[in-house]
């Protein structure tokens, strides 16, 4: 009997195991990235909406160079998104006192992405806190929307543009 029970363990750990090892497998990444102007006229202390045009994706493409395709999908998380000032090149974040990214589709509710709160920062590159939410929908689709809510601590003198790099993990099905 104890021996059963032994064989049982070794075969239900191997199981379980081999289950990561195929997620693993089928675990990839996505990059996307888009610009987000922050204009001079921007009040201090106040929250200010930035919309922003629609990013298309290349889901389907990427997918594809993964052996897999839309259906099979499960599982989309935000991996990362690293905001990253290009214009004006000396510019640092100091100006910035929050930020919150917020995703939709015209088929999807918007849902927030990431954001950072009271940023101290005298770089001109942040990584935002990743929500853990689900994005499958939003990262099948042939666009999404990225809405962005800024607060600033100083005055701009001139716009600002910011680069948001934004890495997906995605897992699918194997069938």
């Amino acid at each position: 009997m104890k021996s059963k029970l032994i064989a049982f363990s070794l075969f239900l750990f191997l199981f379980l195991t081999s289950c990561d090892a195929v997620d693993d497998l089928l675990t990839f990444n996505i990059s996307n990235e888009t610009s987000i102007k922050i204009k001079s006229t921007s009040p201090i202390n106040l929250p200010t909406e930035i919309i922003m045009p629609d990013v298309t994706t290349n889901s389907s493409a990427q997918f594809e160079n993964n052996k897999t395709k839309a259906s099979l999908v499960k599982d989309v998380k935000l991996r990362s998104l690293k905001l990253s000032i290009s214009d004006p090149s000396d510019k640092t974040f100091t100006f910035l006192k929050s930020v919150h990214l917020y995703i939709s589709t015209t088929d999807s509710d918007e849902i927030e992405l990431a954001y950072q709160d009271n940023i101290m920062t005298t770089t001109n590159m942040i990584d935002l806190i990743c929500t853990d939410k689900k994005l499958d929908k939003y990262i099948k689709a042939d666009s999404y929307k990225i809405r962005t809510q800024v607060t600033l601590k100083e005055t701009l003198t001139k716009d600002v543009t910011v680069k948001a790099d934004m890495k997906f993990k995605v897992t699918a099905d194997p069938f």
